[in-house]
C-alpha cells in the first residue's frame, strides 16, 4: 500500500525524529511512503486562534497538495498527530462552510476520509496490532484530547503498545483528563494551563514508568517541559518512535 506522510509543522520544526519513526514504521510493515514536500499547516492554530477567515488559505492548499498524492497512487494520508488529523476531518469542512465553498468541502470531505492518525491506522486499516518493536522499559500512555474525544481512537494506541516486546505499560491514572495544552490555551490561560499539567504530571509519576508516551508532541512537549523542569528523569517518547524501535536499536 502506497501512503501519504503528512508530518505536521510542530514534528517538522521541533521533532523530526517522529516523522523519521514514522516512515521507517509504516515501511517495516510493508507500505511505500510519499511525501509531499510542498505541503503547509493544517491551519489548526489558526482556528483556535479565532482567525478562521485566514484558515480558508489553507485548507485550500492543504486540498491541493493531498488530492494530488491520492491522484499519484496513494490509498490514504497519515499523521502521527490526532490533533492535525482531527483538523482535516472534522474542522476542515466547517472552515468551509463558514466561508460559503461548498465545493472545497466536498472535496475536503473525500479528503478527510482518506486522513488518519498513525495508530488507527496501522490497526483499523492494516489490520496490524504487532508490529515487531522492542523496547525494553516501563511506559505510560497519555490519551490526548483530539485522539480520545474527536477521533475516538479507543484502545488501538493500548492495543500495540501492549504487543511490544520487552515493554510494560503502566495504567495512567485519569488518562481521559486534559494535560492543559490546548495549543494557544496554555499561553491564554497559563495558571489554568499549569494546574491541569500539576495534576497530570503527578499521575504520570504515580506510574513509576521511565517513559511516558502519547500520539501527539505538542501534549509530550507540555508534559515532558514540566517533567524535565522538576528534574524527575522520565522522558516523553513520540509512539511512533517506540512503535518503530527494534532489537539491537534501543
Amino acid at each position: 500500500m502506497k501512503v501519504s506522510l503528512f508530518i505536521t509543522c510542530l514534528n517538522d520544526t521541533l521533532y523530526p525524529q517522529t516523522g523519521m519513526a514514522t516512515v521507517a514504521l509504516l515501511e517495516r510493515l510493508g507500505c511505500e511512503v510519499s511525501f509531499a514536500e510542498e505541503q503547509t499547516c493544517c491551519g489548526q492554530m489558526h482556528v483556535n486562534s479565532g482567525y478562521q477567515p485566514e484558515t480558508l488559505g489553507l485548507v485550500r492548499r492543504f486540498v491541493g497538495v493531498f488530492e494530488r498524492e491520492l491522484e499519484s497512487g496513494c490509498s490514504a494520508i497519515v499523521s502521527p498527530s490526532g490533533s492535525c488529523v482531527a483538523m482535516v476531518r472534522e474542522w476542515f469542512a466547517k472552515v468551509c462552510q463558514w466561508a460559503g465553498d461548498a465545493a472545497l468541502e466536498a472535496r475536503a470531505g473525500r479528503l478527510a476520509a482518506r486522513t488518519f492518525e498513525l495508530s488507527e491506522f496501522i490497526v483499523n486499516e492494516l489490520r496490524i496490532t504487532d508490529v515487531g518493536a522492542y523496547y525494553p522499559h516501563r511506559v505510560t500512555y497519555h490519551s490526548s484530547c483530539h485522539g480520545l474525544r474527536t477521533l475516538e481512537l479507543g484502545d488501538a494506541p493500548h492495543r500495540l503498545l501492549q504487543n511490544v516486546r520487552g515493554l510494560e505499560l503502566m495504567t495512567l491514572e485519569n488518562s481521559d483528563q486534559c494535560c492543559g495544552f490546548g495549543g494557544t490555551f496554555a499561553v491564554k490561560n497559563t495558571e489554568t494551563s499549569t494546574a491541569m499539567l500539576s495534576d497530570k504530571l503527578r499521575c504520570v509519576l504515580n506510574t513509576k514508568a521511565s517513559t511516558c508516551t502519547g500520539g501527539d508532541n505538542s501534549c509530550l512537549m507540555q508534559i515532558g517541559g514540566g517533567l524535565s523542569r522538576l528534574e524527575t528523569g522520565v522522558r516523553v517518547v513520540h509512539l511512533a518512535e517506540i512503535l518503530a524501535s527494534v532489537e539491537g536499536g534501543v
